[in-house]
């Protein structure tokens, strides 16, 4: 209990930090200008990332006797936050960015020891063993989460409050096998906490005061991977399928968008405005209830995963049944147009039976 407090910690470390760091972001030249797909209103400090890095490290340095898994995970952050921060300055090449993802990724192989190295019984022939696949798999995974987070932060709350649920979500799972105190999910929970109070819209604020930046988001996205195969090939605390559900909306969202690209012949790394954020806007959602709906979507996703793995659910069904729910989320983004047609008919029959009260919230 008392690592718990300590790992507290974080929390308040991260506000102070977003504080001193908002002060000084035009002198960090951490400063997100609107203008072309940013459509937020003014100069946005790009703190928040720095902010949890420093929250988590305050969290996990207080309660001392760090494991060498954690020394690995903060050495590896620090490389990440480190590159996120130039990049957030100066605007690294994709290539950069991900020679170094590659990099924090070996050293959670090599350092950390967490590596993914059976994928479970995924087809129902037997666990897939990867072998001497087992390196590069886990490289591939760590990127894919890693620009996922990166690809889905696209409006006030939604990247911090989808990387909250996961991290609680996970928290959860190794609490009931009495293992969460070893690790740094609480601190880095707290520390997440910490950054939405700047970010996440409410009644009292209607736009953040600072963003993630890459740096936060490749914090977060790297991290999110680290403990989804820590806890399914390390720990066993739950099976790799169910990882994917954990994180379902930020991995659905961003391969059938690079799907719906390469469709159209461009770049899977091209950005433009389908994620299912803007879908959901331009079916007529306010940010928030955007922000709200996405979120326990994400829930639910979770949820599913989670019950399938406790009901004893063979990894192989819900492997079969979490692709079948890719194939309609990728066909409902290839034809956007058609599910932004169903959507506001949902939405315009909620409008009709919600107050008018209700409907001012941002």
């Amino acid at each position: 209990m008392g690592d718990l407090l300590l790992y507290s910690l974080a929390l308040p470390a991260t506000v102070g930090l977003i504080l001193f760091f908002r002060r000084n972001a035009p002198q960090l030249g951490l400063v997100d200008v609107p203008g072309g797909r940013k459509q937020h209103h003014g100069e946005v400090p790009l703190v928040g990332g720095l902010a949890m890095f420093g929250g988590l490290l305050a969290g996990a340095l207080a309660s001392g006797g760090l494991s060498q898994a954690n020394v690995a995970m903060l050495a590896a952050l620090t490389l990440i936050a480190l590159v996120g921060f130039v990049d957030d300055r100066n605007d690294l090449s994709a290539r950069t960015r991900f020679l170094v993802q590659a990099a924090a990724a070996l050293i959670m192989i090599y350092w950390g020891g967490v590596r993914l190295d059976n994928l479970g019984n995924l087809f129902g022939f037997g666990d897939v063993y990867l072998g001497r696949w087992a390196v590069p798999m886990t490289v591939f995974a760590v990127l894919g989460v890693i620009n996922a987070m990166n690809m889905i932060d696209g409006a006030d709350g939604l990247a911090g409050g989808l990387a909250l649920i996961t991290l609680l979500v996970f928290s959860a799972l190794l609490a009931v096998t009495g293992k969460l105190g070893g690790t740094l999910l609480l601190p880095l929970a707290c520390a997440v906490a910490g950054f939405l109070a700047f970010n996440l819209r409410s009644p009292w604020r209607n736009r953040a005061s600072v963003f993630m930046g890459d740096a936060g988001s490749m914090l977060l996205g790297f991290a999110l991977a680290w403990y989804a195969v820590d806890l399914a090939s390390v720990r066993h605390a739950m099976t790799p399928i169910t990882a994917v559900w954990i994180l379902a909306v930020p991995l659905m969202d961003t391969v059938s968008l690079m799907i719906r690209r390469m469709l159209k012949g461009v770049s899977p790394f091209t950005p433009d405005s389908e994620h299912l954020h803007h879908i959901l806007q331009r079916a007529g959602f306010t940010h928030g209830q955007t922000v709200f709906i996405v979120h326990v979507i994400a829930i639910l996703m979770a949820g599913i995963g989670v019950a399938g793995w406790k009901l004893g659910v063979p990894e192989y069904v819900m492997f079969y049944a979490f692709m079948a729910l890719f194939g309609l989320y990728t066909y409902g983004v290839v034809h956007a147009w058609k599910l932004m047609k169903a959507v506001r008919k949902v939405h315009d029959a909620v409008e009709r039976q919600t107050p008018h009260e209700a409907r001012e919230i941002p």
